[in-house]
């Protein structure tokens, strides 16, 4: 596939779906290795690297990052298929900033308040997206993601400290004007969705009372972006300051 192809539509847009991504030999091979490393990983790394809505309930798992003590996982943002798509969107070299996790568990009250991603990332240019993988069938009744239509060409919106773990920092001033130009994006499982790292996004949560909504997601920056460490250090300050309030042990513990 000429992954080329669909960056005018997130150039003009912020985000592109990218249907049915992997091949079904590799999406089995990826759900085996995470289902694998959330049975026998997920209930003794730091909490830091994986957040549970409540940990004595492990099908309350919300949420995993730092897979450096796996060996497949670790590697995986090397994957051939990813890296070709995110050279041919960022029409440059690329490079991973590792993979992440997401679930909406059914029956848990867990929101992804709008925000960007950048707000995080602190890069300038901000020549980054996010590759958003379905692992289950998402739509409006489990969560499903929404952004606001070519929102990533007005810069960063001014953001604040959230109470939701996993999203530190949220929109402050996000309103009907937003809210009009939501984009609801509806995917079967294996398909992709792709987002600019300053396009607004958010989801509500899971309403369904026996539905998963999991999904995998590889970060690429080009190698044009360079990470403000300034801002970077204090978004890393008020990330623990966060954790610190939900008890969370600290990473080296």
């Amino acid at each position: 596939m000429n992954y080329a192809d669909h960056r005018p539509a997130l150039e003009r847009d912020g985000f592109v779906v990218v249907r049915q991504f992997l091949s079904a030999n590799e999406f089995q091979e990826l759900t085996h290795h995470l289902d694998r490393y959330i049975r026998e990983m997920a209930p003794q790394v730091p909490d830091s690297d994986a957040f549970f809505h409540d940990k004595r309930r492990p099908e309350t798992l919300k949420q995993m990052q730092n897979f450096d003590r796996d060996t497949f996982l670790s590697g995986y943002a090397n994957h051939a298929r990813w890296m070709a798509l995110a050279n041919a969107l960022l029409d440059e070299p690329v490079v991973a900033m590792g993979p992440e996790w997401f679930n909406k568990p059914p029956g848990v009250e867990h929101p992804t308040p709008p925000h960007q991603d950048n707000y995080y990332f602190k890069l300038d240019p901000p020549n980054v997206i996010t590759g958003w993988l379905a692992l289950d069938a998402v739509d409006e009744e489990n969560g499903a993601l929404r952004y606001v239509v070519g929102s990533h060409h007005l810069g960063l919106r001014p953001h604040a400290t959230t109470p939701i773990l996993g999203f530190s920092q949220g929109i402050t001033d996000y309103g009907s004007g937003d809210t009009a130009r939501e984009a609801v994006v509806v995917l079967d499982a294996g398909d992709l969705v792709v987002h600019h790292g300053e396009t607004i996004h958010l989801a509500d949560p899971n309403r369904s009372a026996t539905r998963q909504r999991r999904a995998f997601a590889m970060v690429y920056r080009g190698v044009s972006a360079r990470r403000d460490e300034t801002a970077h250090l204090r978004h890393q300050t008020d990330l623990k300051r966060q954790h610190d309030s939900f008890g969370m042990a600290p990473k080296n513990v």
